[in-house]
C-alpha cells in the first residue's frame, strides 16, 4: 500500500520541478513510510511513497520497463499478478521482480488501456508510456484505492492519492465548488467525482483518463459497471454453497504478504464472516482486533471475543472512551475536505490498535451493500409497496401536503415518525431514497445557506447525484438499484474513503473480500429476495454462514460502529459547538444562514430536535475553512 503523485505537461516537454514533486510526495508520506522515491525526465515526474507489503527487497517504484520507455507508479494490490505474471512471460515478457508492480507495466505493452480489465484486485495508478506520448490513469473497480486529478491553468495535469498532494500546488484554483457545498450536507461527504474545490476531481470508480500530450484535456472513460444480470434457475442450496466457495476464495488470494497479517473483528456478521474464513485457511491462529466501548449501548465487543474463541484467535482489544472526540482536529488533517461520518473516530482508533500487531487487515466493508443489509432497504420497500398502488398525481397532493404540515418527530422510533413517511411517499423511488439517507433535507438545506450562497448553486440541488447513476443503472428492479446507487455513491464516498485515511494514516493495509469484483458481480446476479426476505436483510449470506457462525451473530440486531454525538453536543462538546456554528469562520464563509443556525443550536441544546448528525456535519466544515484559512 502507497501513496503516488505526478505531473505531466500536456503541451510539450517543459520541466517539473523535483522539489516540488518532492514536496507533494512528502505530504503522503503516512501511506509509505518504509521508502520513497521521485522519477523526472522532461515533461513528466511521477512521486511515490511505500508500504512494503509483497517483494520487499525489489519493489521500489516509479518502476519501469527494460529500456525505461514505461513508467509506473502505483498503490494497491493485484491479487492475480502471479497467474498474469506467467502469462505475459509467456508471450515473451521479462520480469526483473516478483511484485505486481512490474505485472502493471508489461500488461500496459501487451493489452494497452484493456490491461485494467485483467486486473483483480484494490488499485490507483499512473502510466507514462514515453513512445506514445500519454499518461494513462486508472482506479479499482468498486473505488477501494482513491485518485485524485487536477488540469492546472497552465496545462499540467497532475494527480495523487490524497487531495492533500494536489492542495500543495501553487497553481491549483482552490475556490470552494458551491455544488460540492451542496451534496457534502446532503451526503456528508463530497461523491464522486467531485471534490471540494473547482480545480480538483476524484478518479470515479471503474474509470480509466488516458492523456494524449497536445491534445485536449481527456475525459474519464468507464470500464466495469456492477452487471445485476439475474442468475436464472439457481436455487437457495445452490446459491449458498457456491457463496462460501466465492467468499472463501476472496479471503484466500488476500492473505498473501511478506508482513503481519491480521483482521479487523466487530462481531457483526460480515467482519464474523471473514475471520471464519480465514481460520479455515490458516494453520495459525488469526489476527484479530477489535474495539469496545465504556458505554454499553456502543459495545459490541462481547459478540467479537465469542466470535474469537469460537475459532480461537489471537484476539487483541482496546477500549475507547465515548467521549473520544479529540480527534476531531486530526480528522479534518485526513480527509481533506470536509467529511462529516463521526464513525471516522472509532475506524481511525481501531487502524490505530490493528497496526501495533499487524501491517496487514482484512475487512468486512461492503456486506450490507452487496447483500441489502441496511435497514434503510427494508423501509424503502415498504415504502415503495405503498407507493406502487397509488398514482403519483394523487401521492404528492395527498402525502406531499400531510409530510409538509406534520410535526416533525426525531425523538420518535422510525415507525412513528409520519412526517418521514408521508413525505417519502410523495415522491419517486430515487428521490425518496436520497430524501432518507441525506443528512440534511432539502428543506433543512434550504434554510441552512444564505440567499447569495443559493444563487450561486442556480438551483442545483444533490438529488441529481443519484439521479444520473439512476439513469446509467443496468437494473430497474427496485431493490437492485438502490444497492446500485449506494455502490456508487455511499461505499467509496463514505465507507472507503473513511478506512482508507484512517488505516493509511497509520500505515495499515486495509483488503476487501466483500468487494471482490468477481464477487460482488456474482452477487449482484442473484434474485432480490435471496437478499431481502421477509424483511431480514443479508438473507442468503447468513442461511449460508449458519455452518460458521452462531445464531446469536448472524441474527442479532445490527448496532453499526457510532458515537454519542447527541450527549456530546448537550455536554462535553457544547462550548465547542456553539463556537463553531456561531463562531466568526461559518459566519465569514457567506454559505450559511446565520438565524438558522442559531436555532440550530438552540434546538438541539433545549432537547426540541436531535441536529447531532447536522451539527457534526458543520463542525467538520468549519475545521476544513479554519485549515484552508491557515494554509
Amino acid at each position: 500500500m502507497c501513496g503516488i503523485v505526478g505531473m505531466l505537461d500536456t503541451r510539450g516537454g517543459r520541466s517539473i520541478d523535483p522539489a516540488l514533486l518532492r514536496r507533494m510526495n512528502e505530504t503522503q508520506h503516512h501511506r509509505g513510510p518504509d521508502q520513497g522515491n521521485v522519477y523526472v525526465e522532461p515533461g513528466l515526474g511521477f512521486g511515490h511513497r511505500r508500504l512494503s507489503v509483497i517483494d520487499l527487497s525489489s519493489g521500489l517504484q516509479p518502476m519501469g520497463n527494460e529500456d525505461g520507455s514505461v513508467m509506473v507508479c502505483y498503490n494497491g494490490e493485484i491479487y492475480n499478478y502471479r497467474e498474469l505474471m506467467a502469462e505475459l512471460q509467456g508471450l515473451g515478457h521479462v520480469f526483473r521482480t516478483r511484485c505486481d508492480t512490474e505485472v502493471i507495466v508489461h500488461a500496459w505493452e501487451q493489452w494497452g488501456a484493456a490491461c485494467v480489465e485483467r486486473f483483480r484486485g484494490m488499485f490507483a495508478f499512473g502510466l507514462w508510456d514515453r513512445n506514445q506520448r500519454q499518461l494513462f490513469l486508472a482506479r479499482d473497480r468498486l473505488g477501494v484505492k482513491p485518485l485524485f486529478y487536477a488540469m492546472l491553468p497552465d496545462g499540467m495535469l497532475a494527480f495523487s492519492s490524497e487531495l492533500k498532494a494536489l492542495r500543495s500546488l501553487p497553481g491549483l484554483p482552490r475556490a470552494i465548488d458551491p455544488c460540492a457545498v451542496e451534496e457534502y450536507f446532503a451526503f456528508g461527504y463530497v461523491p464522486e467525482p467531485r471534490t471540494i474545490y473547482q480545480g480538483a476531481l476524484k478518479l470515479a470508480p471503474g474509470h480509466t483518463l488516458l492523456q494524449q500530450v497536445g491534445a485536449p484535456p481527456a475525459q474519464p472513460q468507464r470500464y466495469w459497471d456492477v452487471p445485476f444480470k439475474l442468475h436464472h434457475g439457481m436455487t437457495q442450496r445452490d446459491a449458498q454453497g457456491e457463496l462460501i466457495e466465492r467468499l472463501r476464495e476472496a479471503v484466500r488470494i488476500r492473505l498473501v504478504a511478506e508482513v503481519p497479517l491480521g483482521a479487523f473483528l466487530s462481531g457483526g456478521v460480515d467482519s464474523s464472516a471473514i475471520v471464519a474464513m480465514m481460520a479455515g485457511l490458516s494453520d495459525q491462529p488469526v489476527n484479530t482486533c477489535s474495539i469496545a466501548f465504556n458505554d454499553k449501548a456502543f459495545d459490541e465487543s462481547a459478540h467479537a471475543a465469542q466470535v474469537a474463541q469460537l475459532y480461537r484467535t489471537a484476539h487483541h482489544a482496546d477500549t475507547v472512551d465515548t467521549d473520544d472526540y479529540s480527534l476531531l482536529d486530526t480528522l479534518a488533517d485526513l480527509y481533506d475536505e470536509p467529511f462529516a461520518d463521526s464513525s471516522a473516530i472509532p475506524t481511525y482508533r481501531v487502524c490505530q490498535l490493528a497496526r501495533r500487531r499487524v501491517t496487514v487487515a482484512l475487512s468486512g466493508d461492503g456486506g450490507d451493500e452487496n447483500f441489502a443489509g441496511y435497514r434503510r432497504y427494508r423501509y424503502a420497500m415498504a415504502e415503495h409497496a405503498v407507493r406502487g398502488r397509488i398514482p403519483l398525481a394523487l401521492r404528492r397532493s395527498v402525502f406531499g401536503t400531510l409530510g409538509k404540515y406534520y410535526p416533525k418527530a426525531d425523538w420518535a422510533p422510525r415507525v412513528f415518525r409520519a412526517k418521514t413517511t408521508f413525505e417519502a411517499l410523495s415522491r419517486g423511488l430515487v428521490e425518496a431514497y436520497f430524501h432518507g439517507v441525506s443528512l440534511m433535507s432539502d428543506q433543512m438545506r434550504a434554510q441552512l445557506f444564505s440567499k447569495p450562497f443559493q444563487q450561486k448553486l442556480q438551483g442545483y440541488r444533490a438529488v441529481e447525484v443519484m439521479q444520473a447513476h439512476a439513469r446509467r443503472s443496468p437494473t430497474q428492479d427496485p431493490l437492485s438499484l438502490l444497492q446500485y446507487l449506494d455502490l456508487k455513491t455511499y461505499l467509496p464516498g463514505d465507507i472507503l474513503t473513511k478506512v482508507d485515511r484512517a488505516s493509511m494514516a497509520h500505515a495499515l493495509e486495509v483488503r476487501v473480500p466483500l468487494l471482490d469484483h468477481q464477487l460482488v458481480e456474482w452477487v449482484s446476479g442473484l434474485p432480490p429476495e435471496m437478499k431481502l426476505n421477509g424483511g431480514e436483510g443479508k438473507y442468503v449470506f447468513k442461511k449460508s454462514l449458519e455452518a460458521h457462525l452462531p445464531q446469536e451473530i448472524l441474527y442479532r440486531k445490527k448496532m453499526g460502529f457510532s458515537v454519542p454525538l447527541a450527549a456530546w453536543f448537550r455536554g462535553p462538546l457544547r462550548e465547542r459547538m456553539r463556537s463553531a456554528l456561531l463562531g466568526p469562520v461559518l459566519a465569514d464563509a457567506g454559505i450559511f444562514n446565520r438565524a438558522y443556525l442559531s436555532e440550530m443550536v438552540e434546538h438541539h441544546e433545549s432537547g426540541r430536535r436531535d441536529y447531532s448528525a447536522p451539527i457534526w456535519s458543520l463542525l467538520m466544515f468549519e475545521a476544513f475553512l479554519r485549515k484552508e484559512a491557515a494554509a
